[in-house]
């Protein structure tokens, strides 16, 4: 919820300094999600060392 309520506010200061500042916000809000998803995704790639029993 908070998220949503960040989203007002920026859309609030945009109408006072124009788009600049949203638009630089949702790029900065995509790039953080997209680094997240990918660390959740690939984080099962590890090697944790057990291979099964399969040596």
């Amino acid at each position: 919820m908070q998220a949503a309520t960040t989203l007002a506010a920026a859309l609030a200061t945009a109408g006072q300094q124009g788009a600049g500042t949203v638009l630089r916000v949702v790029i900065v809000v995509m790039v953080l999600g997209a680094v997240f998803l990918a660390w959740f995704l690939l984080r099962g790639y590890g090697d944790n060392g057990d291979n099964g029993g399969n040596d």
